[in-house]
């Protein structure tokens, strides 16, 4: 009898660590018409050094039996703390000359969800994110109301000057330039290859913990020279984030218009509950066929309850990095 005890412990213990080891790691740093040429040396190392440490920052809370939701918050600022992406420190410029940030946060275990919206003064939107996720009772916050509900619960708050790049307020420029260069209503979508990705630009993490629970991230700036409180896909449930411990976790980065209408984070988790495919059968359908049918471009990044990860993209290049379940580091950026 103590023979077989012990057999059944030592079952038990293999179980475990198989059941640990498959913690892994997912970012994004959006999607877009990035090439080589248009790139210098020097930057490109750069983005190859912040999502190396954005992805092993996260990782590292994972494998000190950190919880997924702490690795997604605490990877996704590290990004947002960056000028090199459109979230945070980077964020793109509205119409008026604002900085208007979104971003949201879901736990696949509890499907507990938070969200905000066309938020200015928040050094990073993913903490007010998960702030609004975890002590309020509500799933969105827009505007001044986000704003004050950050400032009642001790949420980081900078003058929104602090968003304000050079680089960024360039690109305006050239938005603003070309909308008056345009001759007609035909020639809106055909914009200058340096503003042509105006409405790329996200960041994201998708991560499974050693207790098998996958939680999701995104954060952005929304749309170079965007209208009116135009808000886009990164802060919608269900879009641009989702979670679901059954089936995967999923991060957009892309034209969030479209990203709304194809429901695309939940339309990849819904692939695999209903028509029992693969994460990599679901994605490929969702960002290959059905955003691109309906004239959407972009990518997602997402993982499976099994610990599988995916970087599907239409673009010519997504930043991304990734370390899976056996510890095996990738950083990528272009197709």
């Amino acid at each position: 009898m103590l023979a077989s005890c012990e057999k059944k412990q030592n079952q038990l213990e293999t179980f475990d660590q198989n059941n640990e080891s498959k913690f892994c790691i997912v970012i994004h740093g959006g999607a877009g018409t990035i090439l080589k040429e248009n790139m210098t040396d020097s930057l490109e190392a750069e983005y190859n050094r912040v999502l190396d440490l954005a992805v092993s920052k996260g990782y590292e809370i994972l494998k000190n039996g950190g919880n997924s939701l702490d690795a997604v918050t605490q990877t996704i600022m590290i990004l947002e703390d960056s000028p090199l992406f459109n979230a945070g420190k980077g964020a793109v410029f509205t119409n008026e000359g604002k900085n208007e940030l979104d971003a949201s946060i879901m736990d696949g275990k509890s499907k507990a969800a938070g969200a905000v919206a066309s938020v200015t003064k928040v050094k990073n939107p993913i903490t007010l994110a998960r702030a609004v996720m975890e002590v309020s009772e509500h799933v969105m916050m827009v505007g001044p109301g986000a704003e004050k509900f950050a400032e009642q619960n001790g949420v980081e708050l900078v003058d929104p000057s602090y968003f304000h790049t050079a680089k960024r307020w360039q690109g305006l420029q050239r938005a603003k330039e070309q909308e008056r260069t345009e001759l007609d209503h035909a020639n809106a979508m055909h914009y200058d290859p340096m503003i042509k990705d105006k409405k790329f630009g996200t960041v994201g993490c998708v991560a499974l913990d050693k207790k098998g629970n996958i939680a999701a991230g995104t954060s952005t700036g929304g749309m170079t020279n965007k209208l009116y409180g135009r808000v886009g896909d990164a802060p919608i449930i269900g879009a641009g984030t989702y979670a679901d411990n059954a089936t995967c976790g999923v991060s957009a980065t892309g034209w969030g218009e479209f990203f709304i209408r194809n429901v695309v984070a939940y339309d990849i988790s819904a692939q695999m509950k209903y028509k029992k495919v693969s994460l990599a059968e679901a994605a490929k359908e969702t960002i290959q066929k059905k955003v691109p049918e309906m004239g959407g471009d972009g990518g997602i990044i997402a993982i499976d309850k099994d610990g599988n990860i995916i970087m599907e993209f239409n673009t010519s290049g997504m930043y991304r990095a990734s370390i899976d379940k056996k510890g095996t580091k990738t950083i990528a950026i272009y197709k």
